[in-house]
């Protein structure tokens, strides 16, 4: 492996015709919000097509339930039963998360 990219989170992603553009973040160490906490900065944008996008997700999703079948990671009450975002052409996602990506 030549590279690895540490992100802290997810902060946007937008899809455009065919493409999905996931950007990256980090939490600065000298940036920081109004209530004090650490600012999510723009690291790195990962492009793909949707195809590959939803493969994505499927397989994050295979994962997840792996994690949480292990007992890694626990599901909040009435996770399962939220609805999926919707995609908007050119809008950005904002998926429910830490407090620190508001």
């Amino acid at each position: 492996m030549d590279q690895e990219i540490y992100a802290d989170g997810i902060g946007e992603i937008h899809v455009t015709g065919p493409i999905v553009r996931v950007d990256l973040v980090s939490l600065s160490p000298t940036e920081r919000d109004e209530m004090g906490n650490p600012r999510a900065v723009f690291r790195q944008r990962i492009v793909m097509s949707i195809e590959a996008f939803a493969g994505s997700v499927d397989l994050m999703q295979k994962v997840l339930a792996s994690l949480v079948e292990s007992g890694a990671v626990r599901r909040s009450p009435g996770a399962e039963d939220q609805k999926p975002m919707q995609a908007h052409t050119s809008t950005p996602l904002r998926p429910k998360g830490s407090p620190n990506f508001s």
